[in-house]
């Protein structure tokens, strides 16, 4: 694939564009993911913990994705997951953020394990107007604008409205540090016997977009960054699912829970404060 068009040739702000525009620079990161997946991911190093883990893959990925962005919208800001954000340039055409997670699922990555996402999204002052979750091993893209049906692989797809949560499949992610896991795996077990079953995967992008389209009827999860959330949870909000904010409590980090509206507030009253 192409790069995207030079700088000044998208200088509306059309959620489709942006939307278009996301889903190709996805594309090609995810070719050279892929292609790391396949083969050695660089050198490794720690970042908020020893189980917290940024490779070469993951910085490629991202300086790829900063570079396509700026050439194509070079007065957005861009926020992501390894650093180096640059706010909005004056005398932009609106003000626009890009939220970046250029490998969701890094721990999968780096343990041969094919669950992980390159997650985009581009947000404006009333919070996420366009996003794509693409699963490179799969070639599958999750891609969502305000207010319109999300999508993959462009066909319309439907989120679950199952109402008894006791057969509910429930996805779900834990942190890195270890105290905070300990608490989370309390409420786990809260959760498990009230379920059908508990699923964690390990990328936060990819369970919220296998929630907007049915594979998970609901998800929670504490401890996640904007860059983890902001694609996946535009997906669920356009699905038609209750996406809540999870306020930290004893000990717990603040995350978010998504689930068909039938069943939010019985999952909630296990996971929240």
């Amino acid at each position: 694939m192409g790069r995207p068009p030079a700088a000044g040739l998208l200088t509306a702000a059309a959620p489709a564009e942006l939307r278009a525009l996301a889903e190709g620079v996805a594309r090609e990161a995810g070719a050279l993911l892929r292609e790391r997946f396949h083969g050695p991911a660089g050198p490794l190093r720690a970042k908020s913990s020893p189980t917290d883990l940024v490779s070469e893959a993951d910085l490629a990925a991202e300086r790829l994705i900063r570079e396509r962005l700026e050439a194509a919208r070079p007065h957005d800001a861009v926020l992501g997951e390894e650093g180096g954000d640059r706010g909005p340039v004056a005398g932009g055409a609106g003000e626009l953020r890009w939220v970046v997670d250029p490998l969701d699922g890094t721990i999968n990555f780096l343990f041969g394990i094919p669950q992980w996402a390159v997650s985009i999204a581009c947000e404006d002052a009333e919070g996420a107007l366009a996003g794509v979750v693409f699963d490179p091993l799969r070639g599958e893209m999750f891609a969502a604008v305000r207010a319109e049906p999300p999508t993959l692989d462009g066909v319309a797809v439907e989120a679950s409205t199952r109402d008894d949560l006791a057969v509910a499949m429930v996805a779900t992610g834990f942190a890195y540090d270890a105290d905070v896991r300990a608490a989370q795996a309390e409420v786990a077990a809260r959760v498990l016997p009230r379920v059908r079953d508990l699923r964690r995967m390990g990328s936060a992008a990819l369970d919220l977009a296998w929630t907007a389209c049915g594979r998970y009827d609901a998800y929670y999860e504490r401890g996640l960054k904007p860059w983890d959330l902001a694609a996946g949870a535009l997906l669920c909000t356009c699905a038609g699912l209750s996406v809540r904010p999870l306020a930290p409590a004893a000990g717990l980090p603040d995350g978010l829970l998504a689930a068909p509206a039938a069943l939010a507030e019985s999952l909630y009253g296990l996971v929240g404060p």
